[in-house]
């Protein structure tokens, strides 16, 4: 068996977004062993639900649906870095998982929230959906404003949110999908 693939999702789409920031640190820090593919929602570039079946069919009438499932299927573990807006997650994280549905079952996740108070309400509305989808969630960190984070996405982040980011990635490795599982 090779080696776990993990995608890192960047989720913001804002034109004045920090993701990017965010996930450097994550991708910075991930361990060796594991091959990682970055995918940026705003390249991605998912148009409001589109397709006219159900996600659960899987049968995908657009090349964007096609090229989103098949980014998922090629991975074994997925990091989702994502913005906290008003106590909930952005539209276009929730958009983009609306989109596919058997991809997810099974798929580790771990979601790497900044915001005020760690994105923590948005990292617990996220897990509901993810739960519904039938993801297994690992818990990961979150970064707050003016603590671990500044406005302009310089991350700070000290011993407790450095450890909760590599107990993550023990998680997800540890939870990794089998090729044969897809």
């Amino acid at each position: 068996m090779g080696r776990p693939r993990l995608s890192v999702v960047i989720a913001s789409t804002r034109p004045t977004r920090i993701g990017h920031h965010v996930a450097e640190w994550v991708l910075d820090r991930v361990p060796d062993d594991l091959d990682v593919t970055v995918h940026d929602l705003r390249e991605l570039d998912l148009p409001f639900l589109d397709e006219p079946g159900q996600p659960a069919d899987g049968n995908y009438a657009h090349d964007h649906t096609r090229r989103w499932s098949a980014a998922m299927l090629a991975t074994d573990a997925l990091v989702l870095v994502m913005p906290e807006y008003n106590r909930g997650y952005n539209a276009a994280l929730k958009n983009a998982i609306d989109y596919l549905y058997a991809e997810w079952e099974g798929l580790p996740v771990a979601c790497v929230g900044y915001g005020w108070h760690g994105a923590s309400y948005a990292k617990s509305a996220l897990r509901q959906t993810l739960e519904r989808v039938k993801m297994v969630v690992v818990d990961g960190p979150g970064l707050s404003f003016e603590d671990t984070l500044t406005l302009d996405g310089v991350v700070g982040a000290g011993p407790w949110e450095e450890a909760a980011l590599a107990s993550m990635f023990d998680g997800l490795r540890a939870a990794a999908r089998a090729p044969l599982d897809r």
